[in-house]
């Protein structure tokens, strides 16, 4: 009986592109395999992954489809409708509004099979959709420039605009009105107004105004470092405390005591910051720090992360799995947040029942029951999880394991048929192994519960533009860690420079990955009350790529720094 040839099993682009000779039968099949575990669109996957050229993907698509290629350099991006088009929407789909003429819209796109997505923008906007098919890295550029231009629009209004930017209470809507300050300090409030939406277009993630006994200084956290950004006059330190206090619906006439509250800021109809806000009495006066929770990083995908090929692996499979644990460990903003909400995400859908314990909740996701532990009323982590499992939960995620309460519900829930995801302060993944081993947590349940753990770190990205290559001596890429086969086969190691578009030769981060997968072995050492070094040498033996080797690979290829990675990864 005849076999069925591989070319036969595939369709559409991925047949096209091995009939034109582009990739083989062999690659094609895989690419499929593995876009479709990812949950990407196969024409970005292929183009991602440097399998084929954006252009030629593109014009395959085009033959395939009958979809008209269209150059989007052609289009000045102020003369897109792009306020047709929620963000969100076109951040889901990858589809950027090019054109409207009367009630049709047509959209560049670079997946021509995307029809969900063309029905949903159609759904929303009343119009109908037409599909233009774009090269996939131009369309990027293009939606990116395209959202930026109406950032821009907000952070060049003049500062009588300032004062019309609506803000709310996050938490309590029915808190205090504000004062008569708002009238009697307008260049405080504007000065306020300004400070924000400058953190906000710059990408910050946290704001600190500190008063000291004859300065003044405000920085912004970026990158995960800070950077003095304002020094206004000391005499206003009082005024600016109070100005956000009122804002956040604080009490502004205590000053003695911490506080915490919430600021949201209305930039736009479809558009609203959050602030977590957090007051702190100093010798000086009161310290302010904001923190700016952004939503858009949980639709990052699993690609933006920074996981090499063999974890993201064990990451997608662990989390495919029905129930049982994972664990995700690191210090404090080391983006262990964002790589659960990753996950999330990629599992959100109508069928399955997820629900989060935090503190506090700084991912607002649709479709997740999310929950902000309050101990002070009694609603601690373990009595959230006790509620949970009491509402016919599939996946649940715990902010933190802190105490064994916790870790006993936490482990009996991922025993009894449930998905459970949490955090750990620990250094490295076999460490964790052994602190749920002394937190109380008996070794067989720690063996039959725990799927997958990851250690992590994150670093900041080089910038492309200003990046220059670093001569160093072969003693000094052995002492940090190399090896004689990779200095052999040539190692450029690359240093940070300094532009216009960056800060201090760094822009954005990077994640620095230690992905444990729990293995048969491994259950059988810690049932035997192995120590983290035992269980570090089996995981090793078992292919681990420890936090070190990770991050010299991503020095390898250009994306940090060696002095990055030694900031993030030595002890």
């Amino acid at each position: 009986m005849a076999t069925t040839s591989p070319i036969t099993r595939l369709g559409g682009l991925a047949r096209r592109m091995v009939q034109d000779g582009l990739l083989s039968e062999q690659d094609a099949a895989k690419a499929v395999e593995s876009s479709t575990a990812a949950g990407q669109p196969l024409v970005s996957y292929i183009v991602q992954q440097g399998l084929v050229g954006a252009r030629d993907v593109a014009v395959a698509a085009s033959q395939e489809y009958g979809v008209p290629l269209f150059d989007i350099d052609a289009i000045d991006p102020a003369n897109m409708p792009t306020s047709l088009v929620e963000e969100k929407l076109v951040r889901k789909h990858h589809a950027l509004p090019l054109i409207k003429r009367g009630n049709r819209l047509f959209m560049a796109v670079s997946d021509p099979t995307n029809h969900q997505g063309l029905d949903e923008i159609k759904f929303h906007t009343g119009l109908t959709t037409d599909a233009v098919l774009v090269e996939d890295h131009k369309l990027s550029a293009a939606i990116e420039k395209a959202l930026q231009a109406q950032d821009a629009a907000i952070s060049d209004m003049l500062d009588a605009d300032l004062e019309n930017l609506d803000f709310g209470a996050g938490d309590d809507e029915d808190g205090a009105k504000e004062t008569s300050l708002d009238i009697d300090d307008a260049p405080v409030v504007r000065y306020v107004n300004k400070i924000l939406l400058d953190a906000i277009n710059s990408g910050s993630s946290d704001i600190h105004f500190e008063p000291y006994e004859q300065t003044y200084r405000i920085r912004f956290r970026q990158d995960g470092m800070l950077h003095e950004k304002a020094a206004p006059p000391i005499n206003i330190a009082a005024r600016l405390a109070a100005r956000m206090k009122v804002m956040a619906r604080m009490n502004v006439a205590e000053r003695r005591v911490p506080q915490d509250g919430r600021i949201k800021m209305v930039l736009s109809r479809h558009r609203s910051i959050d602030f977590r806000v957090n007051t702190c009495p100093t010798l000086y006066g009161e310290k302010v720090v904001l923190r700016i929770l952004d939503s858009s990083a949980a639709t990052l995908g699993v690609e933006s992360l920074g996981f090499d090929e063999r974890q993201k692996e064990h990451f997608l499979e662990a989390i495919g799995k029905p129930y049982g644990m994972i664990l995700v460990t690191g210090p404090t903003g080391s983006g262990k947040t964002v790589t659960l909400y990753t996950a999330l995400n990629m599992l959100n859908s109508p069928e399955v029942n997820i629900s989060t314990a935090e503190d506090p909740v700084e991912i607002q996701v649709a479709g997740i029951n999310q929950v902000n532990v309050n101990p002070k009323t009694g609603l601690t982590f373990a009595e959230a999880l006790r509620a949970f499992l009491r509402q016919d939960p599939d996946i649940v995620m715990v902010g933190e394991i802190r105490d064994l309460e916790t870790a006993e519900i936490a482990v009996k829930a991922a025993q009894t048929g449930h998905l459970v995801l949490s955090t750990l302060h620990t250094n490295d993944a076999p460490q964790t192994l052994t602190r749920l081993a002394n937190m109380g947590i008996p070794a067989f349940n720690i063996a039959s519960s725990v799927n997958l753990i990851m250690a992590q770190r994150l670093a900041r990205r080089l910038c492309e533009h200003c990046k220059t290559v670093e001569d160093l001596p072969r003693d000094a890429l052995l002492e940090e860690g190399f090896s004689e086969a990779e200095i052999r086969q040539g190692i450029t190691v690359y240093g940070p420079a300094g532009c216009d578009k960056c800060t201090k030769g760094y822009k954005g981060r990077v994640g620095i990955f230690e992905v444990m997968p729990v293995t048969d072995a491994m259950g059988r050492m810690i049932m035997e009350n192995a120590n983290a070094i035992q269980i570090r040498d089996l995981a090793r033996s078992e292919g681990l790529q420890d936090l070190r080797a990770s991050g010299l690979a991503k020095v390898k290829a250009g994306v940090t720094s060696l002095e990055e990675i030694n900031r993030v990864t030595k002890d």
